[in-house]
């Protein structure tokens, strides 16, 4: 099986973070978005994962070097494939077409999960929901008494259900979804000005392919920072596998499960938790700090800090206030 995870937007919403790093590599509990992805999708397919391609922008070397050890993690090949312009979901995953070919699955990198099942290979296709109160924002599908997918439909501000696909697809036969795919482009058949996959769904499950529907019990959005921190939180509860305390450099503090500390990381008479990620070599001293996401060599001095998101080498001190700050950003 290979799997495709575009990730070549730019993540403006996730600003100042993204103008520095790409949104996939932000991290979320100790570990970047996009691999936690790889690893998650892999823990639920019962086959292995031969290839995985990274469809991106110009991220850099260091970057894609990044990627390539995430796909090695699990045992795969990686392979960086480079989207010139955004051109739609549909578009992204066509610029991987080599990759279509025999069993697929598809994850687009801004979105984690949590799913007690195992992937169904034998399947024709499957799609990801999950059941929101408002779907509007998101591309729906509707099923039959036997959960079969009966219509997709992109973004609809009436949606025909509440069953909001999050971005994860099984493909049996993924040449069928690389012509389909080359049908749109060939044609110029766009929605809203790109070439969207739903599109492509929709049209596949005309010709006869079947969709049944994969619910996952959490679905993680990183879109924003208020979200990205609550996924930080949440995720944290969810990990039962890893070692979350890194350092023994604690001194005189109370750490309130659950609760992520890098290497190398100093607390000093401080509170910490529930919910916060510590990045690597950071240093919070006489502080309080929950629900937030500090990154890497950060210094942290008397602030009181909930519902914040802290790039790498920021330095805050006597500080009470809710914080969104990029890298090597400083407030004294």
């Amino acid at each position: 099986m290979n799997l495709i995870i575009p990730m070549a937007g730019m993540g403006k919403r996730l600003r100042p973070h993204t103008l520095t790093t790409p949104k996939p590599l932000i991290p979320v509990a100790g570990k970047p978005i996009v691999q936690r992805l790889v690893q998650d999708i892999a823990k639920v397919t019962p086959e292995k994962i031969e290839k995985v391609g990274f469809i991106v922008g110009h991220f850099g070397e260091e970057v894609e070097s990044q990627l390539l050890d995430f796909a090695k993690s699990i045992g795969a090949i990686g392979q960086i494939i480079y989207q010139e312009k955004a051109l739609g979901t549909a578009h992204a995953i066509y610029c991987a077409k080599e990759l279509l070919d025999g069993k697929v699955s598809v994850a687009f990198a801004d979105t984690l999960f949590r799913a007690e099942f195992t992937l169904d290979t034998n399947q024709d296709g499957i799609i990801w929901v999950k059941e929101i109160e408002d779907p509007s924002a998101f591309g729906v599908v509707k099923t039959n008494e036997e959960g079969i997918v009966t219509e997709f439909v992109e973004k609809s501000k009436e949606p025909i259900s509440n069953k909001a696909i999050i971005g994860i697809y099984y493909f049996k036969v993924g040449e069928k979804l690389r012509d389909e795919i080359q049908h749109l482009i060939d044609h110029d058949i766009r929605g809203g000005g790109e070439f969207q996959l739903t599109m492509a769904l929709e049209s596949l499950k005309e010709k006869g392919m079947q969709f049944t529907t994969g619910t996952v019990q959490d679905w993680l959005d990183c879109g924003n920072k208020n979200v990205t921190v609550e996924t930080n939180s949440r995720y944290l509860t969810f990990i039962k596998d890893e070692e979350l305390i890194l350092t023994s450099n604690i001194e005189g503090s109370e750490i309130i499960p659950p609760v992520y500390l890098g290497s190398g990381a100093r607390i000093q008479n401080s509170v910490i938790g529930p919910g916060v990620s510590i990045g690597d070599n950071s240093i919070v001293k006489n502080s309080k700090v929950e629900h937030s996401l500090v990154q890497d060599d950060c210094v942290l001095e008397d602030v009181i800090l909930s519902n914040s998101m802290l790039g790498n080498y920021v330095k805050v001190k006597n500080s009470k206030d809710e914080l969104n700050l990029g890298d090597y950003s400083e407030i004294n």
